[in-house]
């Protein structure tokens, strides 16, 4: 057994961040337990492409080795692991900065939103220390995203799912604009289906790296600023895989349908991971996976698949895939042709696999990212399936077994 310990949810903000130099360091601090075996701490940073200048650590004030950077310029998780020596029961201090006088080699995640964190800035390389006006703009008062995992203590279960209101009125908003064919009694499928293609065709996929404004996981928003090309404070927005699932999954709910958000990676770190939909099947009494952004649903022998049968497929996933009308629409832009043709039927991305167990954006608003796929996966709402705490996934708390992600769904709750 063992524990993550952790004082944030991973919502992060990716264009505002810590930035670190010689005189401007970070601090986190942890509470933990006494504890007799080394343990890993895990670290959300971003080092700048042409950094040659590692991100310096020191623990309870003594120095430890630096995490050296790599070219990918991206917000990425780093490992350290730290012998029990360093750590003492209590209150942990993990301080972080560059040898840099400039910010212009490493930044720090840090989550907005807390009243009194145990996260710290200094500009005068440990002086004097502040838990406000922070990130490098300083405007934000936070928690850096920095989690300790220890062999002491055990991970929480995994939480149950959470619906949207169905006398929630945004619902009906939303049925006024959604495809007539979706709302009408009927084979499932064509249901499914008629959603797919609309949200597929609604708007071009537009990721962190052609934007910077993230759109709200609000559905009509969704719509509207991707239609338009146009969002908050007349930027383009960020309208990406995440949007058409949570789009998908709102007016899925809206008319009635139990489907869900499913986040897929293929390993740590990397740039091989989707946003998908699970929609409850009772023909089949199982969850289908659907991916909207893509218009697709992939069948073997006349069957959906499920997101577990597509993992266990050694087949190229072209063999199995079928593709609704907005597929055609995503292939108008290179870099989704790119993806479609390349990428999607390796199946690299879906090697593991996790659900977000909230389904309430219209509700519940501020429960949801500021930025999901925009940096390394890390909200700590995700629930991942057990074996992915040995395959490098121990920064996250929660984690299932065949048993939660396969349960049908419980709409009364």
């Amino acid at each position: 057994m063992s524990k993550l310990y952790f004082s944030e949810n991973g919502h992060v903000v990716p264009t505002l961040c810590e930035e670190l130099t010689t005189y401007r360091r970070a601090r986190k601090v942890l509470r933990l337990p006494r504890t007799a075996e080394p343990g890993v701490l895990y670290v959300l940073a971003r080092p700048y492409p042409d950094s040659t200048l590692p991100l310096q650590l020191a623990v309870n004030g003594a120095e430890v080795a630096a995490i050296e950077p790599d070219s990918s310029g991206r917000t990425h998780w780093y490992d350290v692991t730290l012998d029990e020596s360093l750590l003492k029961p209590g209150a942990n201090s993990f301080d972080f900065w560059t040898d840099a006088t400039a910010m212009n080699h490493w930044s720090l995640a840090i989550e907005a939103g807390h009243a009194d964190p145990e996260s710290f800035i200094t500009d005068d390389s440990g002086s004097t220390w502040r838990n406000e006006k922070m990130a490098y703009l300083n405007v934000l008062r936070g928690e850096y995203v920095v989690r300790m995992r220890l062999a002491e203590g055990e991970d929480p279960a995994p939480p149950a799912m959470v619906w949207e209101d169905p006398t929630n009125p945004r619902l009906e908003s939303l049925r006024r604009i959604m495809p007539a064919q979706a709302l009408k009694p009927g084979a499932l499928l064509g249901r499914v289906r008629a959603l797919t293609s609309w949200i597929s065709s609604s708007w071009e996929h537009t990721n962190s790296v052609r934007a910077a404004q993230y759109a709200p996981w609000d559905a009509e928003t969704i719509l509207a600023w991707g239609a338009a090309r146009s969002g908050h404070n007349g930027r383009r927005p960020i309208v990406m895989c995440v949007h058409y699932a949570v789009a998908f999954v709102t007016c899925c709910q809206a008319a009635g349908i139990p489907a869900r958000c499913a986040v897929v990676w293929g390993t740590v770190n990397s740039n091989e991971g989707h946003f998908v939909a699970e929609v409850w099947f009772e023909e089949y009494g199982k969850w289908v996976m659907v991916d909207p952004n893509l218009d697709a649903i992939l069948w073997k022998d006349g069957v959906p698949l499920s997101v577990t049968e597509v993992q266990q497929t050694d087949s190229d996933l072209r063999d199995l895939v079928e593709w609704g009308p907005g597929n055609e629409y995503q292939r108008r832009y290179p870099h989704m042709v790119e993806f479609i043709e390349e990428h999607f039927p390796l199946g690299l991305f879906i090697r593991q696999r996790s659900i977000w167990p909230r389904a309430d954006f219209l509700s519940h608003p501020e429960l949801s990212p500021p930025g999901h796929g925009s940096t390394a996966y890390c909200e700590t709402s995700l629930v991942w399936e057990t074996r992915d705490l040995q395959r490098g996934l121990g920064m996250f708390p929660h984690f299932g077994d065949s048993a939660y992600f396969d349960s049908p769904p419980r709409l009364d709750v």
